[in-house]
């Protein structure tokens, strides 16, 4: 009986490794479909006219100005806007950058901050590039975040 019962063992550890082995073959022939079928349209813009407008828009120059913005940014376009792309927004989205608005003092101690504590490298002459950018284009301003209201006509509550 004990002879018998390692034949069906071993018959089961075969259909099982039979089984994983089948299973993974299968992933494998899904997962290539897959990368096939998504790398073998190439040719395919003038079957499928979506395909090429996507296509024209992925070329399109990353840098590019319009109406005065830097579009992959959109900060504005002035003297050191790709001096302060290539230096802020490696670290940086544009947007945390311009809603600091602060004047040259405070860009700069930031800058400080930054190079002491967050490994910011230096600057050199693109620091007062950067700063100046900034301090003309994203001025500090004296509004909060919204206005104070005003003319309110308040009613009481009853039970």
């Amino acid at each position: 009986m004990n002879e018998k019962s390692s034949i069906e063992k071993r018959k089961r550890g075969w259909g099982r490794r039979t089984g994983l082995l089948a299973a993974l073959l299968i992933i494998i022939a899904a997962v290539f479909w897959f990368w096939r079928t998504g790398t073998s349209d190439s040719n395919a813009s003038s079957e499928n006219p979506t395909k090429s407008i996507t296509k024209s828009e992925d070329n399109q120059d990353p840098n590019r100005i319009e109406n005065g913005i830097h579009v992959r940014t959109g900060l504005i376009d002035d003297d050191g806007l790709m001096t302060v792309v290539a230096n802020c927004t490696a670290c940086h989205s544009a947007q945390l950058v311009t809603q600091n608005r602060m004047n040259k003092e405070r860009w700069n101690a930031t800058i400080r901050w930054m190079q002491e504590t967050q490994n910011l490298w230096d600057l050199g002459d693109n620091q007062e590039i950067i700063v100046n950018y900034l301090v003309k284009n994203y001025p500090p301003t004296e509004k909060g975040r919204r206005e104070n209201i005003k003319n309110i006509e308040w009613y009481d509550l009853t039970d």
